[in-house]
């Protein structure tokens, strides 16, 4: 079946497809297994190490996702693709599918059996990996370490990063996007910037409590900051109010395992798992967030705008204070740095808006269709070791890039101020790959120039970094029956607090009724959800 059908095919037919697939699954499994085994022509072909990693010439074709703001130019024309033909002998064909039909065409190809040697920058859900994993559809990367010594050496440097990529039954079935630990500006991601000037104007110093926070953002409301004469300045706005949550919910002494664990944390009282969103403390910050937004101190429509409108009123100088990668690439906007964590109302001080380093286990998935995975393995392996990093975000030294006198890169002028007047990620189509993220690949701060490698992001990084959450998970893997709760009662219970949280912070609800609304959740299912979350919990710790 060829791809530009598929949208043609009915969501009925996709279902019994997926039944009969099921259905063969123990008579597909033998197929599979054997057909990602090697010849032993392929065998001679292959080198072990160095490059080229086959003597003679293959060809491979990859699934691969794309992002909007990642234009339109073939894969195979950009200049690290073409180069990496050249050194590896692994020609590549890359067939787009732009992202917002990503998922429905992923899941229609797994479903039909009818997908290429890879997937790649197709964020593979950690269920499917599983799924497709087991029944023998994905090749086992766990069995190919040996191939792959930069995957194999972060494993070792990071436990983490191996349990995060384990599977539930033992094996691991991709190569992952991962962000160097060691890269906190990048884990941080979107601080809580504030507007330095405005803070002169208003004749006060950085806050560095929840009460002094509370106190900048009340003098910013009734402050002429941008000098226009009229009272549209904005204290706090940002993209959802999930952001200001989990920047502040650290001074409230909760979410102590990062962003990857959004409801549940471990209790320091007695090291147990708690579901955190409904204790005391999270209350009070929620009471908080009312406070703020009764009193007008955050914009109405936080829970409604999107990064264009935000950006829009940035542009006018209306932002007091925002969350967002970097102001000065998001709207121009100068003189913005990143606060710390704040001093919570009973002492708590603890940086949690910090995202699990591995942001997308399944980035990179070889397929049982590929004949030479072992190949594969070490075309992949590449891009995850200093030198491929390196080349996989930089592109080649002297053309796209130049090494400065004290070590550093920098982009060659005409991608920084493109005479053609492209922006930094359009100048780069022409060159590299992994604008608008999801990318297989190792990122560290040396050979990656986005926004969370500019001078602001790195102070926000260097302030963040003493009060930052020192036990950080990584993603939980489910088994079958487990992502099946999940996906259901547990997402039920999951929107059922967001939903109230919204209307406790709006007033919409009152905190009168929060042991009511204690009560429903916790009859939904949620003494199941944690068992869930303690099998899952105990996998993890135990790999």
């Amino acid at each position: 079946m060829t791809w530009n059908k598929w949208m043609g095919i009915t969501l009925s037919s996709i279902m019994v497809t997926g039944l009969l697939t099921g259905c063969n699954t123990d008579q597909e499994v033998g197929k599979q297994d054997s057909a990602n085994k090697p010849t032993a022509e392929a065998n001679a072909n292959l080198n072990k190490s160095g490059m080229p990693i086959v003597n003679e010439p293959i060809e491979l074709t990859f699934f691969t996702g794309l992002a909007a703001t990642n234009g339109s130019t073939p894969f195979e024309e950009r200049l690290v693709y073409k180069e990496y033909a050249k050194m590896s002998n692994v020609n590549v064909k890359f067939q787009f599918i732009p992202f917002d039909s990503l998922t429905e065409k992923r899941n229609l190809a797994l479903a039909n059996g009818d997908y290429p040697d890879a997937f790649f920058t197709a964020r593979m859900p950690a269920a499917d990996l599983m799924r497709y994993g087991s029944e023998g559809a994905f090749v086992k990367v766990d069995e190919m370490l040996d191939y792959a010594p930069n995957l194999k050496g972060l494993m070792e440097k990071y436990p983490d990063l191996k349990k995060a990529l384990t599977m539930p039954d033992g094996h691991i079935y991709s190569f992952p996007s991962f962000y160097s630990p060691e890269f906190l500006p990048m884990l941080i991601g979107t601080p809580l910037w504030v507007k330095q000037d405005y803070l002169d104007k208003m004749g006060l110093k950085e806050p560095k409590t929840i009460d002094e926070f509370y106190e900048f953002l009340k003098a910013a409301k009734t402050t002429d900051l941008n000098g226009n004469g009229q009272a549209d300045e904005l204290p706090y706005s940002g993209t959802g109010i999930g952001p200001l949550i989990d920047q502040l919910k650290g001074a409230w002494g909760v979410g102590n395992r990062g962003l990857g664990h959004k409801f549940v944390d471990v209790d320091p009282a007695n090291g147990k798992l708690r579901f955190f969103r409904l204790t005391d403390n999270y209350r009070s910050m929620l009471q908080f967030l009312n406070k703020l937004y009764q009193e007008g101190l955050i914009d109405k429509d936080v829970f409604t705008q999107d990064g264009k409108t935000l950006y829009a009123k940035g542009a006018k100088g209306q932002l007091a204070s925002t969350i967002n990668p970097n102001p000065k690439t998001q709207f121009n906007g100068e003189g913005y740095f990143g606060l710390g964590a704040l001093k919570g109302p009973n002492g708590d001080q603890m940086y949690t808006h910090i995202k699990v380093p591995m942001v997308w286990p399944g980035a990179f998935v070889i397929t049982s269709k590929n004949k030479h995975p072992e190949a594969t393995v070490r075309w992949m392996d590449h891009f995850f070791g200093d030198e491929g990093g390196t080349f996989f975000f930089m592109g080649k030294e002297g053309v796209s890039y130049t090494k400065q006198a004290d070590g550093t890169l920098e982009y060659v002028d005409s991608i920084k101020n493109s005479p053609e007047g492209l922006t930094l990620d359009q100048a780069l189509t022409k060159y590299v790959s992994w604008m608008g993220g999801s990318y297989p690949g190792y990122v560290q701060h040396s050979y990656f120039k986005g926004s969370e490698s500019l001078p602001e992001s790195v102070e926000a990084g260097e302030k963040a970094k003493p009060y930052a959450i020192k036990d950080l998970w990584y993603n939980f893997n489910y088994t079958e029956e487990e992502t099946e709760f999940m996906s259901t009662i547990g997402t039920d219970i999951q929107n059922y607090i967001n939903e109230m949280e919204s209307k406790f912070i709006t007033g919409a609800a009152s905190f009168s009724e929060w042991d009511k609304y204690v009560k429903t959740a916790t009859g939904m299912g949620l003494d199941r959800y944690m068992k869930v979350y303690q099998g899952a919990f105990e996998r993890y710790d135990s790999n």
